[in-house]
C-alpha cells in the first residue's frame, strides 16, 4: 500500500494553539507515516532552535506572509513564491489572529484573513481535503453578559448568540464565510471550541495564562521563599467555578483527529475540545500548580493582588531573576500581552461554564490529560526556552 502523502499547513503556527498542532504533526500524530510535510506560517520570524519543535526535514517555517494583502491575486503569487509546494497541501489548520483595540477593525480583519488564507490554498492546491478552524468559548457567550447566556454543561447543539451579544464576536462572520465558500468543494471543514488554552508559545502570546502564572509563582517563591502559602489571586466564586482547561497539546491532537475523520467532522461540524472529559475548578487545580513551584496553596484572600499587578509591582525583582538565571527579557513585560486577560480568567470568570464533551468522544477520540499533564509540560518547555527559572 502506498504511504500517505499528507501535507499540513498551519496558519498562526507560533501561537499557543498553532505551536502545539505543529508539534503534534511533526511527531506524526496519531501514527507514524501520517504526515509527509508540515508548513508552519508565523507572523514574526522564528528559528527552529527557538521554536523547540523537533528537528526534521519535514518542516518548513515561513514567516511574514501578510494575510491582509490588498488583493487575492497578489497574495496567491506571494504564497506560490514562498511555498513552492503549496499545490500538495492536503490539510489546513487555521489559528491566525490579529488583535486590535478597535473591535470593528478587528472583526473585519478576522474575516478578511481567513478569506485570503483558505481561498489561496483552495485555488492553489488541487488535493486539499480538510480545513480545521478554531473558535472558542465566546461562541457560548463567555463574559458577554452577567448571567449565563446558556445552561451548562455547554453543548455544541445550542443555538447561536443573538444580537447584541453576537455583535461582539468575529467568529460568526468567519464561520458564515467558510460555510458558504466550502459548498460544492472537494474538501470539507470543522470548527473546534476550546475554553482557556494552556500551552507553550515560543514567541510569547497575547493570551498566555500559563506564562503569566509561571512568572507569578516564580516571583512569589523568590520573594516569600519555597514552601510559602500562595492565596489564589481571584475570588471565592471563581475559585469554585466549573470549567474545562484546554491544554494545547491535547486540543492539537483533537484537531488532528477530526481533520483525519471527515466522515464525522465535516460540513462545518462544531466540537468542544478540552484536556479532559471532566471539568476542573481552580480549587482543585491550584494546589497542584503551586506544588510544581515548591509552594503551598491557599484559598482566595482579600489582600491578594491581581497577577499582573503583582508582576508589575515586583518587576525590579524579576529583572534580577532574569539576570541570575540568564532568562529571556521579553516575557514578563511583553508588548504582545493583552492587558487585563488575567483578571478576565481569574476573577471575572466566576460562573460555571463547563463543557459537555460527549460529542468528540462519541466520534472516537479517547485520550484524557490530568491537570499536571496539561500544565507541567507547558512549564517544562518554558524553562527549557529560558522564559522562567
Amino acid at each position: 500500500m502506498a504511504a500517505t502523502k499528507n501535507h499540513a499547513i498551519v496558519f498562526g503556527a507560533s501561537g499557543v494553539s498553532g505551536w502545539a498542532v505543529v508539534d503534534q504533526l511533526l511527531r506524526d500524530y496519531p501514527k507514524a507515516g501520517t504526515w509527509d510535510k508540515v508548513t508552519a506560517l508565523t507572523n514574526r520570524p522564528l528559528s527552529l532552535d527557538v521554536s523547540l519543535w523537533p528537528k526534521t526535514d519535514n518542516l518548513r517555517i515561513v514567516p511574514g506572509l501578510n494575510l491582509l494583502e490588498p488583493s487575492q491575486e497578489v497574495f496567491n503569487e506571494t504564497v506560490k513564491k514562498q511555498i513552492p509546494d503549496i499545490d500538495t497541501v492536503t490539510h489546513v489548520f487555521y489559528y491566525a489572529y490579529k488583535a486590535n483595540t478597535n473591535f470593528q477593525q478587528e472583526k473585519k480583519d478576522a474575516v478578511d484573513m481567513v478569506v485570503r488564507a483558505v481561498t489561496a490554498v483552495d485555488m492553489l492546491s488541487p488535493v486539499l481535503q480538510f480545513v480545521a478552524f478554531q473558535t472558542g468559548a465566546k461562541m457560548y457567550g463567555f463574559l458577554l453578559q452577567e448571567d449565563h447566556y446558556f445552561p451548562v454543561p455547554l453543548k455544541e447543539s445550542l443555538p447561536r448568540l443573538k444580537p447584541p451579544f453576537s455583535d461582539q464576536l468575529f467568529y460568526h462572520g468567519q464561520l458564515d464565510w467558510l460555510e458558504s465558500y466550502s459548498k460544492g468543494k472537494s474538501w470539507t471543514w470543522c470548527e473546534t471550541r476550546p475554553d482557556i488554552v494552556i500551552g507553550f508559545a515560543p514567541n510569547h502570546s497575547a493570551y498566555s495564562l500559563a506564562a503569566s502564572l509561571a512568572i507569578y509563582f516564580s516571583l512569589w517563591r523568590d520573594i516569600n521563599g519555597p514552601g510559602s502559602m500562595v492565596p489564589f489571586p481571584g475570588n471565592m466564586k471563581s475559585w469554585i467555578a466549573k470549567h474545562n482547561d484546554a491544554g494545547s497539546e491535547m486540543i492539537g491532537k483533537q484537531m488532528i483527529f477530526l481533520s483525519l475523520h471527515p466522515e464525522v467532522s465535516g460540513n462545518g461540524e462544531a466540537f468542544n475540545v478540552a484536556s479532559n472529559f471532566k471539568y476542573d475548578t481552580w480549587e482543585g487545580k491550584w494546589p497542584q500548580l503551586c506544588e510544581y513551584f515548591g509552594l503551598k496553596s491557599a484559598p482566595p484572600s482579600d489582600e491578594s493582588k491581581e497577577v499582573r499587578e503583582y508582576i508589575n509591582d515586583n518587576i525590579g525583582r524579576w529583572k534580577d531573576i532574569e539576570q541570575k538565571y540568564q532568562l529571556r527579557n521579553d516575557i514578563a513585560q511583553s508588548g504582545v500581552t493583552m492587558p487585563g486577560f488575567e483578571i478576565l480568567h481569574l476573577r471575572l470568570a466566576d460562573f460555571d461554564r463547563q463543557y459537555d464533551m460527549n460529542k468528540i468522544y462519541k466520534a472516537g477520540f479517547s485520550e484524557n490529560y490530568s491537570v499536571m499533564d496539561t500544565w507541567g509540560p507547558t512549564w517544562d518547555k518554558m524553562r527549557k526556552a529560558k522564559m522562567i527559572p
